[in-house]
């Protein structure tokens, strides 16, 4: 069964966003769409666990996902319902201001352009900006 806008389960996205690991996730993919092994290089957690995060992510409709080859890209998805959205985009504007949050944008940025101390990383796909 499929949930209109006005359905969204906002217990789910409140749930969704009360985990630290999965705000870090959030953080990432901030208008950018990111392999799921620049996650694992970046917060030093096991794929499995980041892979359940961004499960639990995809659960609560504001992550999607998208195969290529051997590659997992995930992206935020926007909820379709007005108050959802903008709880969602009041967190990712939060993480202006959080140190943690802004240091691991400053990781993504250097893995992408230059894989050395990210050897794990080499081969994949560098995280594509999306359009606003």
């Amino acid at each position: 069964m499929t949930r209109s806008a006005s359905q969204f389960d906002l217990a789910r996205l409140f749930a969704a966003l009360s985990d630290r690991t999965r705000l870090r996730l959030l953080n990432l993919m901030n208008r950018r769409e990111v392999c799921v092994c620049y996650f694992v290089q970046i917060l030093g957690q096991s794929q499995p666990k980041i892979s359940r995060h961004l499960a639990y992510l995809r659960r609560a409709r504001i992550v999607d996902a998208r195969r290529e080859g051997k590659w997992m890209h995930y992206s935020i998805r926007q909820p379709a319902n007005a108050g959802a959205a903008a709880i969602l985009e009041a967190t990712l504007r939060s993480f202006e201001g959080d140190r943690e949050m802004q240091a691991d944008v400053a990781r993504l940025s250097r893995a992408c352009c230059q894989l050395e101390p990210f050897v794990a990383l080499k081969g994949a796909p560098t995280p594509a900006r999306m359009e606003a």
